[in-house]
């Protein structure tokens, strides 16, 4: 929480603030589908305890949080985060699970001048080309996953694989990062199928990686899709 606040005074630098004015933290993540019970409501409440943890001040300012529903939807993600920076004086947004989501608000947050703090996101895109000064990649990435878990698995004679992915950003990165370090090691990928984010039934998506022979069904899906997806 320190950093925290450490990087939204760095926001403020060289503007006039009244004292009355509080900080506001925008928690912005999915709060109803797939990445609801991973994080959802209780990142919230893990901001709202370390907020308190904090004294609720910094510089002498209140620190409000507040938070939103992005539906896992970047346009959605995106009107939000423009009303928060442009009317409702949000200094930071942390949190964004759904890559997609966070590489639009990634960019809006550049344009601001504003903080963004991408702890649910896991494309490396947010530190590759779509890397901005004003935004910290907090937690794993896609590249880590990737490649560590590709070299792991090939090392125990996994070489052939079939991909089940989710179909948006996450997804296609974690898969083309896992895909660069089976190439270099040697492996081969037999097949693929791209999948929607919150779906339900994956039968049709496994009977095709069995078909296809491969000794991995690698799944680049993340929270309830990869809950649903292991279960079946």
């Amino acid at each position: 929480m320190t950093r925290m606040v450490f990087l939204v005074s760095l926001a403020l630098a060289g503007t006039v603030v009244a004292q009355d004015q509080p900080i506001r933290i925008g928690v912005l993540n999915d709060q109803t589908s797939v990445y609801a019970d991973f994080q959802g409501r209780g990142s919230v409440l893990a901001a709202q305890m370390a907020v308190e943890d904090y004294g609720a001040k910094a510089a002498g300012r209140r620190i409000d949080v507040v938070f939103a529903d992005h539906q896992n939807k970047p346009d959605v993600g995106s009107v939000v985060a423009r009303k928060w920076l442009d009317q409702d004086g949000v200094d930071l947004i942390v949190d964004i699970p759904n890559s997609a989501v966070a590489l639009a608000v990634n960019e809006i947050v550049r344009q601001k001048n504003k903080v963004l703090i991408g702890s649910g996101a896991g494309s490396a895109e947010l530190t590759g080309s779509k890397c901005s000064p004003n935004t910290v990649h907090w937690t794993y990435d896609t590249w880590s996953y990737g490649h560590s878990l590709a070299k792991a698995v090939v090392q125990r004679g996994g070489m052939t694989w079939f991909f089940i992915t989710a179909d948006y950003a996450f997804g296609h990165d974690l898969e083309r990062q896992a895909t660069d370090q089976l190439l270099k090691d040697g492996g081969k990928v037999l097949g693929g199928v791209r999948v929607p984010i919150a779906t339900p039934d994956f039968s049709s998506f496994l009977l095709a990686a069995q078909s296809s022979g491969a000794q991995v069904v690698a799944l680049a899906v993340a929270g309830g899709d990869t809950t649903n997806s292991m279960k079946q």
